[in-house]
Order: structure tokens, then C-alpha cells, then sequence
């Protein structure tokens, strides 16, 4: 099997998941951080949203990560597409709300597949976190708290749609992991090349 690789970046908040600079705003781009021009992104974040993107030349790769399953399929497959994400929430969940997340929450292109979701203390993050700029926007006298949610398909803006319609809108949204890829010790704005061993491109469904 030839070389595959791919590219762990912690995207800042602000920056776009391309290359092309838009003038119609004022976030920057790929561009300010990469010049290889073959990358392509798997799995795009919004602006907005911070954390683990990755990129990669190899289109195999790139399909591995990003084709969502069927529900057919999704019981075989969910080891393979899984994104974890660290969610911090306006309000406390109830394990009403959780368990919505979990089983599948009803948004206006469909029903989500079953995903993970947990709630997490800040000091058990994963993570060590980092200042954001700007920072959240908090109201006074109204809690916030962090979720562990792992989603296994990549509709729009899912994770922070799926928080509001169970009323826990969605104040930052950082990636941890992806396929199994995860975010590690990266500091804002860091990234690092991982090349893969044949058994990883194996348990991603890469075969010659």
C-alpha cells in the first residue's frame, strides 16, 4: 500500500475551513497557515466552531473520513466516522435532554442517527482549554455547562441545531476528535503530519 498522510490541525476560532479568502467578511483562511495547494479538508468546521480539523492530499483519505453511513450500514461503519465534540451549553442538561441527543433529535432535514452524549465537568475535559477571542457571551445568573457529544454524520451546523431544538443553545463548540484522529496537546493554531501504517488504513477501509 503507498504512503497515506494526513495533517491534524486545531483550527482557531475565526477561520475558515478554505483556502479561497472572502471578502464578503472578515474571517481569515487555510491559506494563512498552509500553502500546499493538494490539501483538501475532510470534514469542514464553520468559523465560529474551534478545534480539530484535518486535511489531507490522498483522496482515499479523505473519503474514509468524510462519507457518512447509511443507517444500513451505520452499526459497521460508526468506528470509522465518529466526531467527538466538546460542547459548552447555556443551562445543565437533564438526562431528558441527553437521552434526545442520544437517540436522535428531529431537526428540519431529518433525524439525526444515534450519537454519544455525555456531560462532562470542565476540569475532566479532555483538554486543557484555551482563552477564546472573542470570549462566550454569558448571562448573568444563568449557568453554563460542557457536553461530550459524538455524532457519526456531518449535517450542517449539526451539533449546535441539535443542542438548541433539546434548549441548550450552543455557546462554544470545539472538536476533539475525528475518526479516531484526536485533537492531542495541539496548541491554537498548531498542526502535525501523521503518517499512516497500513493497519490504520485498514481500520479506516483503505485497501490497495
Amino acid at each position: 500500500m503507498s504512503t497515506s498522510s494526513l495533517i491534524l490541525f486545531n483550527k482557531p476560532y475565526g477561520v475558515q475551513s478554505q483556502f479561497r479568502d472572502d471578502s464578503n467578511n472578515d474571517h481569515t483562511t487555510l491559506s494563512q497557515y498552509f500553502t500546499d495547494k493538494s490539501l483538501r479538508i475532510a470534514g469542514r468546521l464553520d468559523a465560529t466552531s474551534e478545534g480539530l480539523l484535518i486535511l489531507t492530499s490522498d483522496g482515499r483519505v479523505n473519503k474514509a473520513i468524510t462519507q457518512p453511513p447509511s443507517a444500513a450500514n451505520f452499526a459497521k461503519n460508526r468506528h470509522k466516522q465518529g466526531k467527538t465534540y466538546l460542547v459548552q451549553v447555556e443551562g445543565t442538561a437533564t438526562p431528558a435532554q441527553l437521552n434526545e441527543l442520544a437517540s436522535g433529535v428531529h431537526l428540519k432535514d431529518g433525524k439525526t442517527l444515534p450519537a454519544t452524549a455525555l456531560m462532562v465537568e470542565e476540569t475532566n475535559l479532555p483538554i486543557d482549554l484555551w482563552q477564546r477571542e472573542p470570549p462566550i457571551r454569558e448571562r448573568k445568573n444563568v449557568p453554563t455547562s460542557w457536553l461530550m457529544l459524538t455524532i457519526y454524520e456531518g449535517k450542517n451546523r449539526q451539533v449546535r441545531r441539535m443542542t438548541a431544538q433539546v434548549g441548550l443553545p450552543c455557546l462554544r463548540l470545539i472538536r476533539w476528535s475525528v475518526a479516531g484522529f484526536e485533537l492531542g496537546d495541539l496548541a491554537v493554531g498548531e498542526f502535525v503530519r501523521i503518517h499512516l501504517t497500513s493497519e490504520r488504513c485498514q481500520q479506516l477501509g483503505i485497501l490497495d
